[in-house]
């Protein structure tokens, strides 16, 4: 495996922002993190890159900790939501940090990336809209040739066409260099295309990991229509959520079999039909 996160647990003073989560990633892997805001996503992030160190647990990139580790801190890529980088810098001077930072920067690289839609290297920072600085920042953390990158909502302020444009940069570097990928993202539909495995987090806790096949296939939506009186399904354990129209009622579930389905037939199903679930 590239990257292992165990046990990782951070708090700040009585918020547990993330509690025990565990991880792996192989060589050439992309993995989605999947949350909804204050999930832990970004706590769980900045602990990977580096920037904050777990108060127990441990996350090895390249069979290394990652915490004060400048050597394995070279080899990984990180895009956050917000690029905060020198807003008075000309773009040509952010290239010139990164070769100076990272000994496998590739202006090269950069140059070829940059042939799409191009930005324009005299400009600053601040000019550029938050969809250009997340384009940019992309742009030189593929140009290092990382082995590991960590995106944190990468198409985030981004138009459709650029969406897919830097959708299929990470999966062309993915496929020609196994670069492994750890995205997080609310737009489940891209984490769907791209992703091999998926982590659900919820207030700090891993509530689901597989693939994203396997994801499909465990949690299933299904309309059902009772001859008799209704059971109050919201209290029902595997029961997500429910809602009708009349006599229907569309019941997702995170425990679709044999058992599930004959705990509806006791309660005299007449219909059931499994309804497509992105």
């Amino acid at each position: 495996m590239l990257v292992n996160i165990y046990n990782a647990k951070k708090q700040f003073g009585d918020f547990l922002a993330i509690d025990n989560i565990n991880i792996t990633i192989n060589k050439g892997e992309i993995h989605g993190v999947i949350g909804e805001n204050g999930a832990g996503k970004t706590t769980l992030i900045k602990s990977l890159v580096g920037i904050y160190e777990l108060d127990s647990g441990t996350i090895e990139v390249l069979g290394e900790p990652v915490y004060e580790n400048k050597l394995v801190k070279q080899k990984i890529g990180y895009v956050a939501d917000q690029n905060q980088y020198f807003k008075n810098y000309k773009l040509e001077d952010l290239v010139r940090f990164y070769e100076d930072t990272y000994p496998t920067f590739s202006r090269e690289k950069f140059n070829q990336y940059n042939t799409y839609s191009p930005l324009k290297l005299n400009k600053k920072v601040y000019q550029l809209s938050k969809g250009m600085q997340m384009r940019l920042a992309l742009m030189l953390n593929l140009s290092i040739f990382p082995e590991f990158i960590v995106l944190d909502e990468p198409t985030s302020g981004l138009d459709a066409i650029a969406k897919k444009e830097i959708l299929g940069w990470i999966i062309a570097e993915v496929e020609e260099r196994e670069m492994s990928v750890l995205i997080s993202s609310h737009h489940l539909m891209e984490l769907e295309k791209i992703c091999d495995t998926i982590s659900m987090i919820h207030q700090g806790k891993i509530t689901y990991q597989t693939t994203v096949d396997g994801l499909k296939e465990q949690i299933r939506k299904v309309q059902v229509v009772f001859s008799g009186e209704v059971p109050d399904l919201q209290k029902w354990s595997e029961v997500l959520e429910v809602s009708n129209i009349g006599s229907v009622y569309y019941i997702v579930t995170n425990k679709f079999d044999d058992i599930f389905v004959n705990k509806l037939s006791t309660c005299g199903v007449k219909l059931l039909e499994i309804i497509p679930l992105t």
